[in-house]
């Protein structure tokens, strides 16, 4: 079925979507006929099948369209109202798809349809859209006359259902052999190629056959057609140029993996005459795997010297040999000999034996005349990232592995030399930064990355005893030369740092974190405030527009937070568009902005019930919504019709940097200017200096700093942040402002040198996790918990005793902040970075910089087999590369994953950071992953026993949709701290049962676990075995104690370093809900959140007590009687305190009670207001009332109206949403 499924997807675009489903049934049975249409005007569609009818006939329903030419919503309309009794029409197909996809196929190009694919728990949805009447500009879909893409679906469906049992293939599975080949084919040859336009031919004949039976004239065209294909293939198995432009070393092994997957694959089928031959095939294999793993190691890169020409010829050859090989015995039709492929394979195996002896004599010869390092190079260094390198040979040495174990006394040797000069160097670094010493790390680096490859390499033991010695060579020279430099350090002789990175403490940069200056937009931001606060009833729509850097962002929010506007309005959200932009996630953001959706509500609802949903939570409200960074028109178009104009004075907040998408959907067009030099010189001050003023003796310098940032606000802020982490020296500031004014480059990359001296100023541990922000789409809220462990996987952050490398990488995002690099986008209840982003331009800019220095590259479009970048983010689902990645520099693979089938596991065996939660493995199960030892961060949509073998993983996060069972394997493996179930866990039935009979298990080292299910005793059992854990969220319930014959809910008290417990009760179906047994809570803890909870007031004075607690949060829960008393003594270290439904009559407490909060948040509070008394608490600087009654809101009020004369520090919000 996925066939099918993938080609509709790849003959359909996507704009805003309306759903077409299949109700039920088998799917296969069901999407035999998808659709077709012949649309009409210009109504948005609602399609269904609503049955098929046994035998040849579907019937596809259109139902009436919901929205219609006027672009209004027909009130009281929706899909399920419809329920498919009233049609309007219906098509009539012959019940195969071929025909129907004929269809779609011919409304595509005919610019009148598209749609796309998904699938949503256990059935699959197909999203169509007509095209809108107006015109989309700058978007390449539009171009719908383009001639399909070349495809092999009716090819693959005719091979392997239809053929099943027919002679045309020489043997079971030769079928598969002929389609890797062929999608190798799409890949690899040009669009006009003949072999390619064969390939339509022979694919459009097997669509035609399968609407008739075997005997026809369409299956006897078809299967000359099919005869022909495999004899236009031989020249394929020979190594040719391709239509992108490859080294020559590439492009053999792009040859020699491509037969290697065939060899995997004939190995998987084992035909019965390869049986006696399948050792020799596996030594066949072992010895490609050799081949490519030397023309991507350090001897086979000169290619401009003739010894490296002639091997790299001999290797050809023998690639050569393979592909006629292959070709002559398992792409043919005809009978074959043993014998003969016996002989042939034997003479093949004999030329490789030659083709490694020179080899041999090669790297022996070679190395004498090559530079030393000849690895992927990268500026991007840390003293940190050495160590990890370092970690990693280490554990590369415990492998069980012959070829190691003949060698571990040589890389023991290196790594205790490595070892010894990063100590050296560390010692020397320890005084000043010098660019010599940063040259001596990126040189132990790529030493270290270099052992890192030969030893984890496919490479035999001799090869080993050669590549190894070589390396000691150069670590011989370098220790030379650095004790060299040694002398001229200890004389004072080393030539100090080009770019000083002195820095603040942290101590003095927590206070600004989070400081907003806007200048020079003080009367923009009133002439909007206006426009959004003005009388008119009318939904109106106000652009802010200019270039980026401008304050776009900065105002919006601005705005967005005023309190005359969060009062104004009920409903207030908040989303950003991008340039690459999807409707359902804008839908999303708006909706999640409201708090009108969770996470489990989004995964049931299609784009159409959340745009139908959005219109209801907006009906009868007045409402202000902002679209941050907008590029298109079109993305207002395709929601529009969402956003109900209901004379309340609702508006619409765009920020967008092109004038047309404001002057086309606005009202109000508000332009943004640059800043003059009077205003880049105050904001320089206020940035630097805060409050104090700046010393006589750097105005001048100042204000030339000022002038040279050409008026851009972001650019003053950063270079600002560069000022404020240095000392205040005259000499130093020069220095900055005379590379400021050398930087002037072409307009299209206008700023980006200029904000290139903040990074070139950054220490050097804080270059490589700043430059990790690149590897995320643009204007994505960054997750901090999980940026961190990625950073910590990476081997970005120091190791400091006492401490965990979370808490430091935690500090390393703070200096980031504070130098004006990285922004805030929320924060937690303590306080505490929730999510971060980058600005476009600096984001562009890390690009810019990772993939100069081959550090990060964002893949688009071509995957190289050598991938020199050492991680890969991938932001298309859809990567058309004809190659596998045989990346042994490769260290992660984030973002949207391509079909696995790209990928090869066990050729990427320096992995620590993969992404695997795009891929659904009910469909695809990704080649061994077992070869993955030191990976330490992974993220995948499902779990399996298997995981175990990933003996350093250390974070994973299953993305779940619906609740897993968790293997018991898990919690043995020994490095594992971090484990998080999107979805929802609960233990195995076979570890529970093992549970009930009071067996003993494996102790883990887990410190953070979520969202696990602890329900009976059996569960609490098995969480005693996890004594470390520091963070846990778990769904709980009532459940009868065997030992005390009496019911209960579970006990946490056991888990003495748990620090923070978020815990929902789950309704008792046995007896009346008891009261929590809250006596059982640990004593450390310093975070708790209670949700659907029934407490007494003895509960509540048991949490009241707890010694350490900073954040509560109680939501949707009854304390007794509804009445809550707190007293003096109690809650003497809470800082943030939450009630979000909370039913409670009578709240009485003091200031005193509460002697350090600093925020208090109530959402959905209705009867009860909050003590005035606590608005004298000293450290209140917050109250936040969200969609709570009046009374609530006019208690509120009436703090702040009490506070005014004495304080003013106070912040009080009170928002309707």
């Amino acid at each position: 079925m996925r066939e099918l499924l993938e080609r509709v997807y790849q003959i359909m675009g996507l704009y805003d979507l309306v759903e077409i489903w299949a109700a039920g049934g088998r799917m296969r049975e069901e999407i035999e006929c998808i659709l077709a249409a012949k649309f009409h005007g210009n109504k948005e569609l609602n399609l269904g099948i609503w049955g098929l009818v046994p035998g040849p006939v579907c019937i596809i329903g259109i139902t009436k369209p919901l929205k219609g030419l006027s672009g209004k919503r027909k009130e009281g309309k929706s899909r399920n109202e419809n329920n498919g009794n009233d049609c309007s029409s219906f098509i009539e197909t012959d019940g195969s798809a071929m025909y129907t996809i004929l269809a779609i196929e011919e409304a595509v190009i005919n610019g009148k349809s598209s749609g796309t694919l998904y699938k949503k728990k256990r059935r699959w949805y197909i999203k169509f859209t007509r095209h809108h009447s107006h015109p989309r500009k700058d978007n390449a879909m539009t171009e719908r006359g383009r001639e399909i893409a070349p495809s092999t679906y009716n090819l693959r469906r005719l091979l392997e259902y239809r053929f099943k049992n027919e002679r045309l293939e020489m043997f079971d599975g030769q079928r598969q052999l002929v389609l890797i080949l062929a999608q190798f084919l799409i890949k690899f040859c040009a669009d006009d190629d003949e072999v390619i336009a064969l390939l339509k031919r022979l694919d459009n004949s097997a669509m035609l056959c399968l609407g008739y039976s075997r005997h026809s004239e369409e299956y006897r065209n078809f299967s000359t057609l099919f005869r022909s294909f495999m004899a236009e293939l031989q020249v394929f198995f020979q190594v040719r140029n391709s239509k992108c432009s490859l080294s020559p070393n590439e492009l053999v092994a792009v040859f020699i993996d491509l037969f290697l997957e065939i060899l995997e694959d004939i190995l998987r089928l084992q035909p019965n005459f390869i049986l006696r031959l399948k050792d020799s095939i596996q030594t066949l294999k072992m010895e490609l795997k050799f081949l490519i793993t030397f023309l991507g190691d350090t001897p086979s890169q000169p290619i401009e010297l003739e010894t490296t020409k002639n091997v790299l010829a001999d290797i050809e050859a023998v690639a050569n040999d393979v592909g006629s090989f292959l070709y002559s015995f398992f792409f043919v039709t005809d009978r074959i000999s043993v014998t003969a492929m016996t002989q042939t394979l034997s003479d093949l195996l004999g030329n490789v034996v030659h083709v490694k002896d020179k080899i041999r004599e090669h790297c022996i010869t070679v190395v004498k005349i090559l530079p030393s390092g000849m690895t992927p190079k990268t500026a991007v260094v840390s003293l940190f990232l050495v160590d990890s390198i370092l970690d990693d040979i280490k554990d590369l040495m415990n492998q069980k592995d012959d070829r190691i174990a003949s060698v571990k006394d040589q890389i023991q040797t290196i790594h205790q030399e490595l070892m010894f000069l990063r100590s050296f160097l560390a010692d020397m670094k320890a005084g000043r930064q010098h660019p010599e010493l940063e040259d001596f790390f990126i040189q132990i680096r790529d030493i270290a990355y270099e052992v890192e490859y030969v030893v984890s390499s496919f490479a035999p033991v001799w090869y080993l005893t050669i590549r190894l010695p070589q390396v000691m060579e150069k670590i011989n020279l370098i220790r030379i030369r650095l004790q060299e430099m040694k002398k001229k350090h200890d004389a004072g002789m080393l030539k100090d740092a080009e770019y000083p990175s002195q820095q603040i403490s942290l101590q003095d940069q927590r206070a600004h974190i989070g400081y907003e200056i806007v200048v020079g937009l003080e009367d923009d931001a009133t002439k909007i405030k206006d426009q959004l606060l003005g009388e008119t009833k009318q939904l109106h729509i106000i652009s802010i527009y200019g270039m980026p850097g401008l304050g776009k962002t900065t105002l919006a929010k601005k705005l967005y937070h005023d309190p005359w506007i969060v009062q104004k309005f009920d409903k207030r959200a908040w989303c950003v568009v991008s340039q690459t932009y999807r409707t359902r996630n804008i839908l999303i953001n708006i909706l999640t902005s409201m708090n009108e959706l969770n996470e489990d509500a989004i995964m049931d609802m299609d784009d159409d019930n959340l745009g139908q949903k959005l219109y209801r939570s907006l009906s009868g409200k007045r409402y202000i919504i902002v679209m941050d960074d907008i590029w298109n028109v079109n993305a207002w178009y395709d929601i529009r019709n969402y956003f109900p104009d209901n004379n309340q004075g609702s508006r619409l907040l765009f920020t967008t940097r092109h004038k047309d998408v404001g002057t086309e959907a606005s009202a109000f067009v508000n332009p943004l200017k640059l800043l003059t030099e009077e205003e880049c010189w105050g904001l320089l001050q206020m940035k630097v200096f805060h409050e104090e003023p700046c010393p006589k003796e750097l105005m001048d310098v100042g204000k030339k700093i000022a002038r040279n940032c050409d008026g851009l606000p972001l650019a003053v802020v950063v270079i600002a942040a560069v000022l404020a982490n240095m000392e205040k020296k005259i000499k130093l500031w020069k220095d900055v402002a005379e590379r400021l004014s050398s930087h002037i480059s072409e307009k299209s990359n206008m700023y980006i040198d200029k904000l290139q001296l903040s990074y070139n100023y950054l220490p050097m541990h804080l270059k490589p996790c700043f430059l990790y922000f690149g590897a995320f789409e643009e204007d994505r809220e960054i997750a901090v918990r999980k940026l961190i462990l990625l950073w910590v996987s990476e081997g970005f952050i120091e190791k400091v005793e006492h401490r965990s490398s979370e808490d430091v990488a935690q500090e390393y995002l703070t200096n980031l902040i504070n130098r004006g690099l990285v922004m805030v986008a929320k924060r937690r209840s303590d306080g505490g970075v929730k999510a971060c982003n980058v600005h476009d331009l600096l984001r562009d800019m890390c690009l810019r910089i990772a993939e100069k220095d081959n550090f990060l590259k964002v893949i688009q479009n071509q995957l190289s087999i050598h991938e020199q970048h050492q991680r890969l983010s991938f932001h298309s689902p859809s990567i058309p590369s004809f190659s596998r990645p045989f990346g042994l520099h490769v260290r992660s693979v984030l973002g949207n994953l391509p079909d696995p089938s790209t990928f090869f596991f066990s050729n990427l065996k320096l992995l620590k950071v993969l992404d695997l939660s795009t891929i659904d493995f009910t469909l695809y199960n990704p080649t061994r992953m077992e070869a993955l030892l030191l990976l330490r961060f992974l993220t995948v949509s499902s779990i399996t026993s298997s995981i175990e073998i990933l003996e350093n993983l250390e974070f994973l996060f299953v993305d779940n949709r619906e609740v897993v069972e968790i293997p018991e394997n898990l919690f043995k493996m020994v490095k594992l701290r971090h484990v998080h179930f999107r979805g929802g866990a609960q233990f195995s039935k076979s570890w529970r049962m093992r549970a009930t009979k009071d067996e003993i298990f494996h102790g883990s080292n887990l410190e953070k676990v979520s969202s696990i299910s602890i329900y009976d005793e059996s569960d609490e059992k098995i969480l005693r075995y996890s004594p470390s854990l520091r963070r846990l969220k778990c769904r709980v319930a009532i459940f009868w104690d065997s030992s005390e014959n009496n019911y209960r809910y579970p006990a946490f008290n056991f888990l003495n370093e748990l620090e923070s417990l978020s815990v929902s009760f789950r309704r008792s179906y046995v007896i009346e809900d008891p009261n929590p047994d809250l006596t059982n809570l640990p004593l450390n803890l310093r975070r708790l959140t209670l949700r659907n909870f029934n407490l007494s007031w003895k509960q509540m004075k048991i949490i009241r007590e707890l010694p350490k607690l900073e954040v509560l949060k109680l939501r949707n829960g009854t304390i007794e009687e509804k009445k809550w008393d707190t007293s003096e003594g109690e809650f003497e270290k809470l800082i943030f305190l939450e009630l979000d439904g909370v039913q409670i009559e009578d709240w009485n407490a003091s200031r005193d009670h509460f002697p350090k909060l600093e925020r208090l948040v109530l959402r959905s509070c209705h009867h009860f207001g909050i003590p005035s008394d606590l608005g004298y608490c000293q450290c209140l600087l917050k109250i936040d009332v969200q969609g709570c009654a009046k009374s609530v809101e006019d208690s509120a009020l009436t703090i702040k109206e009490e506070q005014e004369d004495y304080r003013d520090d106070l912040e009080v919000i009170v928002s309707h949403s």
